[in-house]
Formats: structure tokens, C-alpha cells, sequence
């Protein structure tokens, strides 16, 4: 019904937003005892995915930090694209090819999740997305919600971290910003070959830090946090885990 909404919508003459590429940020948190078989569900559904020629999500299982189980980024493009009457035709032949409608997968999931939320985003390109993903198996996720008039404020100190970050040496984060949905304004996605590879920036030598920090906009390396909280009304960070 959703996209049958959307659709119509973007038919009345709904722009895109924007430059970029769009992305649905599902967070799924499982009822009791049941996360494995919501695991079960959605890597048995991207056969479906597959038949109707769309892009599988991106998965992240919950290791520690916020309430969620599982992160999913749905590849979308645009709005227009993905809801245009024949991508939406293909997905639904998909899906009765396997017996199983949309309607019959979300009611196998709405007997098993406890609580959802989604956030469509504007992120970088795909193919950097999933270059990002295919290297690494442990993510931070940094989700802000800004003070009144300070988002691009926020975002611009986002880039100004990815700035120090490449000035010690550190993989970049993946910036994703709201268009609809949830109230995030934005989040950071750091992609980590494993533990070891996100800790290791306490081993980067003090100096190198202070002078990043300078190069990138910052008072210094002590004040990014700081200056972070400026602008913000709350943030969570969550650590996780890849799932294939």
C-alpha cells in the first residue's frame, strides 16, 4: 500500500530530493527470543530481491550501544526510480514467483519484531557504499539529531571529522543525511576491518592527532567532541557486526 501511496504521489509531481543517492535506513529491534528467525526471514526474502533486479540491503547486527537488533540500508536511488509503476510491477511478480507476497513477508515480521523505525537518507554513491562494505565486518553508527537551526552545522563538523580522520590515517566515515521518515537528522556509518582496526586510533601518535585536528577546522584534537555537542540535541553510537 505504501508504494501504491508514493507512487501516486510522485506521479502528482513530487520532486527527488536533491543530489545523491537515496537510501532506506530500516532499524528492526526482534521480540524476545525470536532475532534469529528474523534474521531467517530477510536472508530467505533476497531471493526475491535478486529475481526483481534490486540491489540487497546492507545488514549490521547489533553488538552494543542503541536498542536495535539489526540495521538494514536499502539501495534506492530516488524516490521516482524506485517507485515508478514498473519497478514496482517487477518486485511484485518477484515476490509471487516465491509464493510469498509483501503483505504475507511483513506479517511474518510483525509477529516477531518488537519495534521498528525507518529513515530515508541521501548517502554517497553506491558503488562507494558497497566497496566500503565488502572490506570491512565491524561498524560504528553515529546518529545525531541537531538543535534547531545547527544541521548544517552538524554535517559540516561530520566532514571536518572525516577531514581529521584522513589526516591520522583513519578509514572516512559514510555520511547519511534525512530526507523523510524518523527524526535523525543525519548518521555516520565507520566501516572497520574488526575490532582491532576501529580501536586502533589510540595508537596514532599525540602530535599527529593535534595537527589534524588544526588542518581539519578544530580547536584541537581534545575540543572535536566538545564542539560535536554544541550542536546537537542528543546522539547514539551503536557497534556491530557484518551479516551476510
Amino acid at each position: 500500500m505504501i508504494e501504491l501511496l508514493l507512487a501516486a504521489s510522485l506521479a502528482a509531481g513530487t520532486p527527488d530530493p536533491g543530489d545523491g543517492y537515496l537510501y532506506k535506513t530500516l532499524l528492526l529491534r526482534a521480540a524476545p527470543g525470536a532475532l534469529l528467525e528474523v534474521i531467517d526471514l530477510y536472508v530467505e526474502r533476497m531471493s526475491v530481491l535478486d529475481a526483481a533486479g534490486e540491489a540487497r540491503p546492507f545488514m549490521i547486527r547489533h553488538s552494543n550501544g542503541d536498542q536495535w537488533d539489526l540495521l538494514l540500508l536499502y539501495p534506492m536511488g530516488g524516490f521516482a526510480d524506485y517507485y515508478a509503476p514498473e519497478r514496482i510491477a517487477r518486485r511484485e511478480r518477484a515476490a509471487q514467483a516465491v509464493g510469498t507476497s509483501e503483505a504475507d513477508f511483513q506479517q511474518e515480521l510483525d509477529r516477531r519484531v518488537a519495534w521498528r523505525e525507518e529513515v530515508f537518507v541521501m548517502g554517497p554513491a553506491l558503488d562507494v557504499v558497497r566497496g566500503a562494505f565488502e572490506h570491512a565486518s565491524y561498524y560504528h553508527v553515529e546518529m545525531f539529531i541537531a538543535l534547531p537551526g545547527k544541521r548544517a552545522k552538524l554535517l559540516e563538523e561530520r566532514q571536518m571529522e572525516n577531514a581529521y580522520l584522513k589526516g591520522i590515517g583513519r578509514p572516512q566515515t559514510l555520511i547519511f543525511t534525512r530526507v523523510a521518515g524518523a527524526a535523525w537528522d543525519l548518521y555516520t556509518l565507520g566501516c572497520y576491518r574488526d575490532i582491532k582496526h576501529w580501536a586502533a586510533s589510540a595508537d596514532v601518535p599525540e602530535e599527529q592527532r593535534e595537527s589534524a585536528a588544526l588542518a581539519a577546522g578544530f580547536e584541537g584534537a581534545d575540543r572535536i567532541g566538545t564542539y560535536m555537542r554544541t550542536l546537537i540535541q542528543w546522539h547514539r553510537d551503536t557497534l556491530g557486526t557484518a551479516l551476510h
